[in-house]
């Protein structure tokens, strides 16, 4: 058995590794970055090393680094956790070569399975359904642009080494096909250091559904059931869960045979992901489910599984690495109800979804779900790595229980001053078609606004915690009861006058005293998180930016200016890009009018607020 273990990773899924190596009673080393020096994965682990900047590619994807670290404390075993270098052929075989244990498939199986074209190739010589397209080798934009409209619009492009929806782009109309392939090369070069993409047909009304598969290296091959990961936005997985709603007996055994069949090709040993896409229009068939790619390694939303079958993946992983055969036979492995996650991220649902950076200066989830996370209270969410801060995951007896228990979870999170997804979140889950389980991976586009959480506290709870508060917290905070009934309040900075009911008993639970700062308290609702205090109380205010100034949202680097000083632009038009935490970000005209200041540059760096841009009215001219 492995004796000590290096994660190659950090934040939610190191420490969920940490979490079972320790049970098994393994000895646990982190590495960590200059921005993690003080992350909560860092003070869980036995031993933690250093292994460079900020950016994950002078730290976290540097395999030598990480080969160093573990070689100098002593691990004789290496787990990269998911994303980073986990799907990395070279460092697998880095790693083999130093004489460690390289906990995944062999390297072999992670280059036939890696890019997306070839593993196609190598699914349909198996037997496998795929889905058509075009996945050649010749990347000429026209010649790309004619195979799309063989396919037929609407088709979608993918990074042959994409993973997590980057370097995906889905096209409608031939007209934006050249667009979206160089913004899609572009990102899949910043993310993968691979430019090279395919094209596929885009389903109408597909589902994504994947099968956990496991190997050892006496042979054996078992699949652990299917999930569900259809709630997407932008091509990111929001919300997973297993089994599929709507799966038949008869259709889960011929699409986990073929998730089997799959992994059997390419000798698979280890966790791994087969995932296939739906047609879900005539319900769940499996003559209309197709292979899409594998992820040769552990799933962000692998919890799920462990809920329904009992089993914790990574023990399987340390176990088989170490040279054991599985722990279950296929025979011995069942469906025990129903457990649904959701992935709670840092970033603001009523600003286009920005990511949010900060201090957690206030967190509490609620406990009464599996909660998987990377951070604590006081933990700084940074802009150099995905802005995922926890999973939150609801096991039940079945469908509509595991729903009510995580949307009662979300509901009472706490966090602040971070923004983050989690009242979208819950407006997702109660949605009338997920209820149901009428899912596809367009529905959070066609719901639009009506999941997008308002930014304001809602009147009457403010209202009914201002008394209360009043009551108990700071003397002299005194509200005119005999006339108006009136009070100012600052919610987040922001001055509201709210009614003050006269009541004998208000019931707290609306709101949370903050213990540190004696002056406000904490409002909630609906999984959001106000900081409320008397407007006296209030720090000075600060003026609004003018309409027409575009601030950059977060620190990050401009790749695109497509603008330029003296310019006359529509309302909605793109006038530069950002990149930030590995995703691009489109900055628009927000009316009419004339590009009046540009201080942006492609490849400059800029910090959160820095004025990009300023436009200004045509008729102010």
């Amino acid at each position: 058995m492995i004796q000590s273990l290096l994660i190659a990773n950090r934040g939610e899924i190191a420490c969920r590794i940490i979490r079972t190596a320790r049970s098994m009673g393994i000895r646990t080393v982190a590495v960590y970055s200059d921005a993690d020096a003080k992350a909560l994965h860092v003070r869980e682990a036995d031993a933690a090393v250093h292994i460079g900047p900020s950016a994950a590619r002078e730290s976290y994807l540097v395999g030598e680094k990480i080969i160093a670290a573990a070689i100098s404390t002593g691990a004789d075993a290496i787990h990269p956790g998911y994303g980073f270098l986990s799907e990395n052929a070279e460092f697998a075989q880095a790693v083999i070569d130093a004489g460690l244990i390289w906990v995944g498939p062999a390297p072999a199986s992670i280059t036939a399975m890696g890019l997306k074209d070839a593993a196609k190739t190598l699914m349909a010589e198996a037997g496998v359904p795929v889905t058509p397209g075009y996945m050649g080798e010749n990347q000429d934009p026209a010649f790309l642009g004619q195979q799309a409209a063989e396919i037929g619009y609407p088709v979608l492009i993918k990074a042959v080494a994409g993973g997590g929806g980057k370097g995906m782009r889905k096209v409608d109309d031939a007209a934006d096909f050249a667009d979206a392939l160089a913004s899609c090369q572009r990102e899949a070069t910043a993310s993968f250091g691979n430019a090279h993409v395919l094209i596929e047909k885009y389903i109408q009304r597909p589902r994504h559904i994947e099968v956990q598969v496991f190997g050892d290296t006496h042979g054996n091959i078992v699949h652990l059931f299917e999930r569900d990961c259809s709630l997407q936005r932008r091509h990111q997985k929001v919300i997973e869960e297993a089994p599929a709603p709507g799966m038949d007996e008869a259709t889960r055994e011929q699409l986990c045979a073929a998730a089997v069949k799959a992994a059997k090709a390419v000798d698979y040993v280890g966790a791994g992901t087969i995932e296939f896409i739906a047609d879900a229009s005539e319900g769940l068939r499996a003559d209309r489910i197709w292979f899409m790619e594998m992820n040769t390694r552990l799933q962000v939303e692998h919890p799920v599984t462990e809920e329904i079958t009992g089993v914790d993946l990574v023990e399987w992983q340390l176990r088989v690495a170490s040279g054991e055969p599985l722990p279950l036979r296929q025979d011995e492995l069942s469906i025990d109800g129903h457990a649904i996650e959701a992935r709670l991220y840092a970033e603001d649902p009523a600003k286009g979804f920005l990511p949010s950076v900060g201090r957690l200066e206030f967190f509490e989830l609620d406990g009464s779900v599996r909660i998987d996370t990377g951070v604590c209270q006081g933990s700084e969410v940074s802009p150099f790595y995905d802005p995922m801060i926890a999973k939150m995951i609801a096991h039940d007896l079945d469908r509509e229980g595991a729903i009510q228990s995580l949307a009662w979870a979300l509901n009472d999170s706490k966090i602040w001053p971070v923004k983050n997804n989690a009242a979208f979140l819950i407006n997702a889950l109660e949605h009338p078609d997920f209820a149901s389980g009428n899912v596809d991976t367009g529905l959070i586009q066609r719901a639009g606004d009506a999941l997008i959480p308002g930014e304001s506290a809602d009147i009457d709870d403010l209202a009914r915690s201002a008394e209360q508060y009043s009551n108990q917290a700071i003397a002299g905070f005194r509200l005119n009861r005999d006339r108006n009934h009136k009070a100012v309040l600052s919610v987040d900075g922001i001055a509201t006058e709210v009614d003050i009911p006269i009541v004998e008993y208000v019931d707290p639970r609306p709101f949370v005293f903050s213990q540190n700062a004696p002056s406000g308290f904490f409002q909630t609702g609906n999984g959001q998180t106000w900081w409320v205090e008397p407007y006296r109380y209030a720090g000075g205010a600060h003026a609004s930016a003018h309409d027409g100034d575009i601030l950059s949202p977060m620190p990050g680097r401009i790749i695109a200016v497509d603008v330029a000083a003296g310019d006359v632009v529509t309302k909605g038009q793109k006038l530069l890009t950002l990149e930030a935490m590995k995703m691009e970000h489109s900055l628009t005209a927000p009316f009419d009018g004339v590009v009046a200041e540009l201080n942006a540059e492609a490849g400059a760096q800029v910090q959160v607020e820095a004025l990009l841009a300023r436009i200004e009215a045509v008729d102010e001219k």
